[in-house]
């Protein structure tokens, strides 16, 4: 029997939403579950998307989005009152779980309030944590999570850059094949960037490390 594939949401969150890059990217890829967050429901619109869920408190949609959203019936409404423990983000990120997604694309989620980006930037780890490889994508970056080792082949990386930040307090045992820039059992903690802007030196690379959470940036100037 063949193994079943992965179910894949797309979730367009209310940062910036790079429209020309959005559209182009989109044109080459497949979703199970399509979810607008608050204001994103906007971008989702102007860009044709036919969306399964609109999830969040919906203080920043403007009315007349709100209005056109209502008239596609087949969108599920998930309204959340605005005094709440969550992000808008984290609701959908859970609800794309629930659904039975594990992989999960976050656009929209950089270039608006630092805090909302960032915060973003952890709901990765959170993903990671339900069972979902979540991913947050604009036209230069590429931003994930690791909790364990992963390889690099040049002709799937989004840019030229591979970085990684510490997201917990240390990071242990770090070795770096592969790279123009190597390491063998390093150990990286928050504050210093060590491993900034890192680059491929051949067609595969790999990371492995014995302890910790990294965030994993591949971009591009």
């Amino acid at each position: 029997m063949r193994e079943q594939e992965t179910k894949r949401a797309l979730i367009i969150s209310g940062g910036s939403l790079e429209e020309d890059f959005a559209s182009a990217y989109l044109k080459d890829q497949n979703f199970d579950m399509i979810i607008a967050v608050d204001s994103g429901l906007k971008g989702a619109l102007d860009l044709g998307l036919s969306v399964d869920a609109a999830v969040g408190d919906f203080d920043s949609a403007d009315p007349v989005t709100l209005a056109e959203g209502h008239e596609h019936r087949e969108i599920h409404w998930e309204v959340h009152r605005p005094e709440k423990d969550e992000t808008d983000t984290e609701l959908a990120v859970t609800t794309a779980v629930r659904a039975g997604c594990r992989e999960l694309v976050i656009l929209g989620a950089l270039g608006g309030r630092f805090d909302h980006a960032l915060g973003n930037v952890h709901l990765l780890y959170y993903g990671a944590k339900l069972g979902a490889e979540a991913s947050i994508l604009d036209s230069r970056n590429r931003i994930t999570v690791l909790t364990e080792g992963r390889t690099f082949r040049r002709e799937e990386l989004w840019g030229k850059y591979v970085s990684f930040l510490p997201l917990t307090m240390e990071v242990k045992g770090i070795t770096l094949r592969g790279f123009k820039y190597p390491l063998t059992k390093k150990e990286i903690s928050i504050g210093p960037c060590l491993c900034i802007s890192n680059e491929l030196a051949a067609e595969e690379a790999s990371i492995t490390f014995d302890q910790g959470v990294l965030i994993c940036v591949e971009s591009r100037d």
